[in-house]
């Protein structure tokens, strides 16, 4: 991500039942380092510090079916295409099964889920001024994995890698607006997408994705998936609010106006 946009998703957590098995997936294979763990807790992060990701233990949990109101897919944001491509062909030797690759005009992006089926997306921004400015600003077109792939050796995630956005299954696609829009006053950056709705701040493509594909089924109470995240907001909205919201998919939300990295 160009330095132009702030860091704003600092956080996860996500409630597991493996936590030795989400353990090797998340340091072993995709390389992030461990800064806590016990035996029902691990908390891992890139080198730079840039976010955390925390897992949170409990086997006798019910898997999140798929889809269902919750996490769609959290983004993992390289600092580039040659980053992606090393990243990718690690991934592919542990062999993870890319569900998706996608070149959505602003970045391309690369899709699979972790072992209990969280979704991931792994992805490189093109430079802004490439960006559409006309018509829509996402598109979703093939990319072309082989050619990505063509000249990479595999690397685990680099320090510089961010959570670039989140991206949730939603009951409704208006009150997911009055949220992040009319709450947290983010701009809508599309709303031409069938199904879905994206919103960001700075000028960025979008921090969060919303849509409805999962057409309002719900997971069992207390089911594996996303708990909690951390939004950096800007310093004018967060003194507005409470620190800690629920958003509309039900998820707890802590804002932060501190700290927004660049």
């Amino acid at each position: 991500m160009s330095a132009t946009f702030p860091l704003r998703i600092r956080a996860l957590r996500l409630r597991v039942r493996a936590l030795h098995v989400q353990h090797a997936f998340y340091h072993n294979v995709l390389g992030l380092s461990v800064l806590e763990a016990t035996s029902d807790r691990l908390v891992l992060g890139p080198e730079s510090a840039a976010f955390t990701l925390e897992l949170v233990a409990d086997p006798s949990a019910p898997l999140r079916p798929w889809p269902s109101i919750g996490l769609y897919h959290f983004a993992l944001l390289l600092p580039d295409r040659s980053h992606l491509a090393a990243t990718a062909r690690r991934l592919l030797e542990h062999n993870v099964f890319f569900e998706g690759a996608a070149d959505h005009a602003v970045s391309e992006a690369l899709y699979f889920r972790d072992p209990e089926g969280n979704g991931l997306e792994l992805c490189a921004d093109r430079p802004p001024d490439t960006w559409p400015r006309q018509g829509a600003l996402m598109v979703t077109r093939p990319l072309d994995l082989a050619a990505l792939l063509r000249t990479s050796r595999p690397a685990p995630l680099p320090p510089e890698v961010r959570l670039g956005h989140l991206h949730l299954h939603v009951p409704d696609l208006d009150e997911a607006e009055q949220f992040f829009a009319g709450q947290l006053r983010m701009t809508v950056t599309q709303r031409t997408y069938p199904g879905a709705r994206f919103f960001a701040y700075d000028g960025y493509h979008h921090h969060i994705g919303t849509n409805i594909w999962a057409r309002g089924r719900r997971a069992p109470v207390h089911a594996t998936g996303l708990l909690a995240y951390t939004l950096a907001v800007p310093a004018g909205v967060a003194h507005t609010l409470p620190s800690v919201l629920q958003d509309p998919a039900g998820i707890r939300v802590h804002l932060r106006p501190e700290r927004v990295a660049m």
